[in-house]
């Protein structure tokens, strides 16, 4: 009986051991991949924080509208193929690009760990006017914010059929990016936004004429393309266009001999051709 009684015992313990045994390698084995997986995992920290910031960037986009290739632009900006987001400062970045006379407006975003994101807004053209540069009369363009961005006819075969002349102001000695009056501002906003909307009235426009600047806004004179009619205004939007070409085409139907249109008084007036020519 006592025999058997200890070879339970016995038998017992050798499992208890067993288990301990098994229960034991186990936890080594845990230990081990928990280490191996703290190693990874720090060399990647490592990786991710320490090293790739410092490598040039994976990925560069350049978005939005802008009459450069997208080499120059970089170029430029000083960005090479050695730049990095931790070597990089996307407001010097910003500045560089914002100075190009052709780019109204830059957004540099740098994404860690290796990406740039260049958005960019170029200017578009509101009118052109003409300058004196070295006793000859050249083209300009410039955009709503009154900046002269394209100088000469070379570069501006694509703006000239589309834009409508402004004059009655003095330009000398025009270079790029510099700033019209800012007391046209105003008209050049317009003229931008029936750009957009209705380019088709300012198709109708050959020529506007700045008279005067008053208090209460900026004095015009119209002349069409398929009217010989003047058309005096203080200020114009869309609506004050839209309305001034249609009394152009209802009055010369009506009397040829219309010669202006008077739209800066409470009551539009018109009048005939003087025998000393136009007014």
């Amino acid at each position: 009986m006592s025999q058997v009684y200890f070879e339970n015992i016995r038998r017992e313990t050798i499992q208890k051991e067993s288990k301990t045994a098994e229960s034991q390698g186990s936890f080594k084995l845990l230990k081990f991949f928990i280490v191996i997986a703290f190693i990874v995992l720090t060399i990647q920290l490592i990786w991710f924080l320490g090293i790739t910031p410092f490598r040039p960037f994976s990925r560069i986009e350049i978005s939005g509208s802008s009459l450069y290739d997208n080499e120059s632009l970089l170029s430029y900006a000083g960005i090479t193929s050695e730049s990095s987001f931790i070597l990089t400062n996307a407001h010097t970045v910003e500045e560089m690009i914002s100075s190009l006379p052709l780019i109204e407006s830059v957004r540099v975003t740098k994404r860690f760990p290796g990406s740039l994101e260049i958005n960019l807004l170029g200017r578009r053209a509101a009118a052109v006017a003409f300058a004196n540069r070295g006793g000859l009369t050249i083209p300009v363009v410039f955009d709503r914010q009154g900046v002269i961005f394209q100088i000469g006819t070379e570069d501006m075969r694509g703006y000239m059929p589309d834009l409508p002349v402004i004059s009655g102001i003095m330009i000398e000695q025009p270079v790029l990016g510099m700033s019209m009056p800012a007391r046209i501002f105003p008209l050049l906003e317009s003229l931008d936004i029936i750009r957009i909307n209705s380019p088709e009235l300012l198709s109708a426009v050959s020529e506007i004429r700045i008279d005067r600047t008053t208090s209460d806004g900026i004095e015009l004179t119209l002349f069409l393309i398929h009217h010989r009619i003047k058309v005096l205004l203080t200020g114009i939007n869309e609506d004050i266009l839209r309305y001034t070409l249609l009394m152009a085409d209802v009055l010369s139907e009506r009397d040829p001999d219309i010669a202006l249109i008077d739209f800066r008084g409470a009551v539009a007036s018109y009048y005939p051709q003087t025998p000393g020519g136009w007014f």
